[in-house]
């Protein structure tokens, strides 16, 4: 029999990647000052998490340490000062610490700040809410990173979109169509590319085709790119730059292509190109909480919802980090009560 104070979690004991984590059971944690205690109902796999199981991102958690940085659940405890969410509350976990430097959702419980959860939005499943913050954030400062105070690309600008098919990818098609932006989208797959016209995409092109830039630019007619969501990087990073015009922006995302190979720096010169990373750490509490209101917004204004590719059962979290790696259409969840 299960003692009453333990939980069963996914366990990552090395850095040798989510192939070796293992189910086992540990204490349950407990919320501190400002925190809740959340029964997780359904996590969501992000690829930053295979990224870290493997020791190829910054941080580097104490073992045994548990993945999981998106997830719903219902609160059970709430730490001294904490006012919202009260206990029996479900929400979402918005973008902190879990799963990173502390314990994540591929648990049955787990310990967030309470300022970093929201409520499910209206006419949401608890699936769409549990795959959406992270990679909606990721979108949301992707497209709004190049001024100060953040703010989206003007109407009508040139949105392209690589890998356009993961999470971030379909994020950044939707929220580009909340602003009003001509939304370019690249995928290698007919059937995903089908899906991103359905979701919105003005135009989808497959890069394995040699003429794909030629395409773009007969499509978008006299204009070019103004803005670039890049998830890919590799070889097709310097197609994305060259599709640029004056003043046009890359904002790097993920690189699932590997290193860019032979990088020309006088590329960007005439043309006064700019390349930015995205990070979401940047975030705190209250700017990722105003972002999601505004994210939460504009989907409800354009009759959009987050997409989910598929549900798995707590046991077969493995499977699901290996249809992760298969390049899913939108969120691999996990059931996890």
């Amino acid at each position: 029999m299960r003692d009453n104070e333990s939980m069963r979690a996914w366990l990552m004991d090395s850095y040798d990647g989510v192939e070796k984590l293992r189910l086992g059971e540990v204490a349950d944690p407990r919320p501190g000052p400002g925190e809740v205690l959340l029964r997780i109902r359904i996590a969501a796999l992000n690829p930053a998490d295979a990224f870290l199981a493997q020791a190829q991102y910054p941080a580097k958690p104490a073992l045994p340490h548990i993945l999981g940085r998106d997830g719903v659940g219902e609160v059970l405890e709430a730490g001294p000062g904490v006012d919202h969410p009260r206990v029996g509350d479900t929400v979402g976990v918005l973008r902190c610490s879990a799963g990173v430097e502390i314990w994540g959702t591929l648990a049955e419980k787990t310990v967030v700040p309470a300022a970093s959860t929201a409520p499910v939005p209206n006419n949401w499943s608890l699936e769409e809410m549990a795959g959406a913050p992270l990679v909606f954030l990721t979108a949301w400062q992707a497209l709004t990173q190049w001024s100060d105070p953040p703010t989206p690309p003007g109407e009508g600008s040139v949105l392209l979109v690589t890998g356009a098919s993961g999470g971030v990818g379909v994020a950044s098609v939707l929220l580009g169509k909340s602003m009003g932006l001509t939304v370019v989208a690249l995928s290698r797959s007919a059937e995903k590319g089908a899906k991103l016209k359905e979701l919105g995409a003005d135009f989808v092109f497959d890069p394995n085709d040699a003429n794909f830039r030629k395409s773009i630019g007969a499509a978008i007619a006299a204009r070019k790119v103004d803005i670039a969501v890049d998830n890919v990087g590799g070889p097709l990073f310097n197609q994305v730059v060259a599709l640029l015009g004056y003043g046009g922006r890359v904002s790097v995302v993920g690189r699932s292509g590997g290193p860019v190979p032979e990088f020309n720096t006088a590329s960007l010169f005439f043309r006064r190109n700019r390349i930015g990373g995205v990070a979401v750490a940047d975030y705190t509490p209250e700017t990722a909480g105003d972002a999601w209101e505004e994210i939460v917004g504009r989907l409800a204004r354009i009759g959009r919802r987050p997409v989910v590719d598929g549900v798995f059962a707590f046991e077969e979290v493995k499977a699901a980090f290996r249809r992760l790696s298969q390049g899913p259409m939108g969120k691999v969840l996990v059931r996890v009560a």
